[in-house]
């Protein structure tokens, strides 16, 4: 269950309820991001290679999970957030919690050493991502924008980047460092250089972090972000024929399911 503080950039106190936020990947769909998305109905998910998530308008409305069923189609692999029960019919292949953290005080500054990163260095960010494990990041993601590295004699040793953007809210991800590198505060570096770029286009930065990488949130908060709410992450198998997902149920737990590592920024500093 959510527990959301109203907190928003600079600590202005946010309108109730902060719709964006509370459920940011279908506002991002249906937002800025609404040229990388594939829609059908009340659901939504990026397009392949670019972000693992589907999302859903209401993710209590039963008529919204028949849409995501229609639209991944039968027995196809999902990964929604947030999510509270699941439609019967609806395998459950691996969940997790994650948390989502809001700049309340973060110092925002461009970074001398960070260079821009864009396609031509896919390589070496899925060789970065690979040995440091921030969260998912696929071969297309870096065309989300925004992302910026540090290089150590030619090689990319450190990065962070832009991801979801919602209407006045722009996610920090892929904060990762090199374990060789670790120690000189470069992603620190990087998020208060990513934020600079976020803030100059006058929206305030959020991020996700797993519930349990309690480094990375001791990070964060000490950047200036501020714990706002915590949320289920689930790895979902559509029903294997049409037309279900319209009743909503509670799915049994089974010992078959296995933990899903939750995406958010890494904790290498």
């Amino acid at each position: 269950m959510a527990h959301p503080t109203d907190v928003r950039g600079d600590g202005v106190p946010l309108l109730p309820g902060a719709p964006a936020l509370d459920n940011p990947v279908w506002a991002a769909l249906t937002g800025p991001h609404t040229h990388l998305a594939d829609r059908y109905g009340r659901a939504a998910r990026y397009r392949p290679e670019t972000y693992a998530f589907a999302a859903l308008a209401d993710p209590a409305d039963p008529a919204a999970w028949a849409d995501l069923h229609t639209l991944a189609g039968p027995a196809a692999t999902v990964r929604v957030k947030p999510v509270g029960q699941v439609p019967d019919g609806w395998e459950v292949l691996g969940e997790g919690e994650g948390v989502q953290l809001v700049a309340t005080a973060l110092r925002a500054e461009p970074d001398p050493e960070a260079v821009r990163l864009g396609p031509g260095d896919v390589p070496e960010i899925l060789d970065l991502v690979a040995r440091t494990r921030p969260g998912p990041f696929l071969r297309r993601t870096v065309e989300l924008g925004g992302y910026l590295g540090i290089r150590h004699h030619g090689g990319l040793v450190a990065m962070a980047g832009q991801r979801l953007r919602l209407p006045g809210w722009t996610e920090i991800s892929a904060v990762c460092t090199d374990p060789a590198h670790r120690g000189r505060g470069l992603a620190t570096r990087l998020v208060r250089a990513v934020a600079a770029d976020i803030r100059d286009r006058g929206d305030t930065p959020f991020l996700h972090a797993a519930a349990g990488n309690a480094a990375a949130i001791r990070l964060y908060e000490s950047l200036g972000f501020t714990l706002r709410r915590r949320t289920r992450i689930v790895r979902l198998r559509t029903p294997g024929t049409t037309g279900a997902g319209r009743t909503l149920g509670v799915v049994t737990r089974s010992a078959r399911r296995t933990p899903i590592r939750p995406d958010g920024p890494g904790t290498g500093r």
